[in-house]
């Protein structure tokens, strides 16, 4: 099975949903994954996410069936981005 990755943004000042920025498989999917890393931010493995947000449109909101998982998401990147900022302290 073929590596796959999804980018997502969320501007809660600027829109309802989170958007997805990128998408990709294979080699696409791995340069989604090493800019991410590049930029230090949080990656999460969901196969199942991946596969729903896989048929969003790049540039596009996530359906609303959606926002629970997406939700989620949020919350655990949330979470971890805190739980390292409070270790900088």
């Amino acid at each position: 099975m073929r590596e796959k990755a999804i980018a997502l943004k969320y501007e809660k000042d600027k829109a309802n949903a989170p958007k997805v920025l990128a998408k990709g498989e294979g080699e696409v999917a791995k340069n989604i994954i090493k800019i991410a890393q590049l930029h230090h931010l949080p990656i999460k493995k969901d196969e199942d996410l991946i596969e729903l947000l896989s048929k969003v449109e790049i540039d596009r909101a996530v359906p609303q069936e959606l926002y629970k998982a997406v939700a989620e998401l949020l919350s655990y990147i949330y979470k971890i981005t805190n739980h390292l900022d409070d270790k900088k302290d």
